[in-house]
């Protein structure tokens, strides 16, 4: 029988799609029936996969073991966030005011009140910049580490933490809650199939708003309703027979190899009640889940957090809508900001109070920022020259502001970095030093972040 109460993945909210049309597509369907186990992942591992690199040896220093990314997909307004200019002339300050927050000197958006409470566990970083102003590109680079080249798809940071940091067993150790610009970012590269994300689907989010339901669908790590596990074990004793036939014809064919160890792998979770138990919502208490907000980008945050009790290293979740070229002011003010807020703040605090937040990293970034003039439908425009991003826990400097911009947004300032600079910092703090060579599937080897550096100013 299919257990009780929320057994799922959750969507993050997808408030609209970005200017170049760009729409989320749907979340991988994992198992609803179809091939020989129910399940697609098995079978698209085995369709895809290739053999990986020797696992490299990860630092005794590490300071975090998990990743929580907050991905802002569309690009966000961070002058209007975490980095306003009040005394920029008009047309470029913007419309709201900053206020202190509880960490010494810093001030953000007058709309992210509860972060304001808990800026002394987080950094801002005010100076971080890249060159890439199309959504697409700056999405692979935010995401990777790595500028984007024709030659070569590199792996997401969260596909890299899948093959160097060593996981639990009976889990994924890369989940993510949205299929990031279908698929060009957020997904294995170089490495193969067997190190992309592990997707989910659902709704947390409640038609009274109140967070007590929620219609959900866990797929690959739950049989399908009246599938039970000697069933599933009887057809793959019948697939290992087919398999054998593969093997006498290649026995070192990495498509059979990679199948293999990847079917093992779906076959080990769909075994385990980890996962399945990490989303069971409701066996948090009702306060909690109110804390985090009745939305699906609000759950599916929660949910990140008990993935990563459960020993998920990375997780990705993610909300749409950033890309405001118009009525930037009235969809930050009543809708953006103040989701953000409560659902940021919550997960933050969340970790803090249980005494995680000093092994997980929470890492919340855009593809670029806006630009600092205001345009003339009131939005702001595609901008990569200046940004900013916000980091806590896991080795990362508390009540900090890192580097400036201008006095009107325009370019860093001080302390400039890069994408890759805050990629490679992020790895030191898991103890992997970003200079690391993988070797892809041909054999040619390939630094982590082949331009990064570790930024010290940012490590406590």
């Amino acid at each position: 029988m299919e257990p009780k109460g929320i057994k799922g993945f959750i969507m993050g909210t997808n408030f609209a799609s970005d200017c170049e049309g760009f729409n989320r597509r749907n979340f991988l369907r994992i198992g609803a029936g179809a091939g020989l186990l129910g399940l697609s992942l098995p079978e698209i591992l085995k369709l895809e996969a290739q053999s990986a690199a020797k696992r490299n040896g990860v630092s005794s220093s590490k300071k975090a073991d998990s990743i929580i990314m907050v991905w802002l997909a569309g690009g966000p307004a961070t002058i209007d966030m975490w980095d306003l200019k009040p005394d920029a002339p008009e047309g470029i300050r913007g419309e709201f005011k900053p206020i202190n927050t509880s960490a010494a000197g810093i001030q953000i958006s007058e709309h992210l009140p509860k972060m304001a409470k808990i800026a002394d566990k987080t950094t801002i970083v005010r100076s971080i910049y890249h060159s890439i102003p199309s959504h697409g590109p700056a999405t692979v680079f935010m995401t990777t580490g790595n500028k984007p080249t024709p030659a070569l798809q590199y792996p997401a940071m969260g596909s890299l933490v899948s093959k160097l940091v060593k996981g639990e067993e009976g889990v994924p150790s890369y989940v993510s809650f949205s299929d990031i610009r279908g698929g060009t970012a957020g997904s294995s590269g170089y490495l193969g199939t067997a190190y992309n994300p592990f997707l989910v689907e659902g709704n947390a989010g409640s038609a009274d708003g109140k967070g007590s339901k929620g219609s959900l669908k866990v797929r690959g790590i739950q049989l399908p309703t009246d599938f039970t596990l000697e069933e599933l074990n009887n057809r793959d004793k019948l697939l290992a027979g087919f398999d054998s036939t593969f093997r006498e014809v290649d026995k070192k064919a990495d498509l059979i190899q990679g199948f293999d160890a990847f079917h093992q792998q779906a076959l080990d979770i769909l075994r385990s009640d980890k996962t399945r138990k990490a989303f069971d919502l409701t066996q948090e208490k009702p306060e909690t889940r109110a804390r985090y907000g009745a939305d699906n980008f609000g759950q599916s945050a929660l949910a990140a957090r008990r993935l990563v009790e459960s020993g998920v290293r990375f997780v990705t979740i993610s909300i749409g809508g950033w890309d405001t070229h118009n009525k930037t002011f009235e969809s930050h003010s009543k809708k953006l900001q103040p989701t953000l807020d409560n659902t940021l703040s919550a997960l933050i605090s969340d970790l803090s109070d249980r005494g995680m937040l000093d092994r997980t990293m929470v890492y919340c970034a855009g593809e670029f920022g806006r630009t600092p003039k205001v345009n003339k439908n009131v939005g702001r425009d595609h901008w990569a020259r200046s940004m900013a991003v916000v980091l806590a826990g896991g080795g990362f400097k508390r009540g900090y502001a890192h580097g400036t911009t201008d006095g009107q947004g325009m370019a860093a300032a001080t302390d400039p970095c890069l994408p890759d600079d805050v990629s490679s910092t992020i790895f030191a703090n898991l103890g992997i030093d970003p200079k690391t060579e993988l070797n892809s599937s041909t054999g040619r080897p390939i630094q982590l972040f082949r331009e990064g550096t570790v930024v010290d100013k940012l490590l406590a």
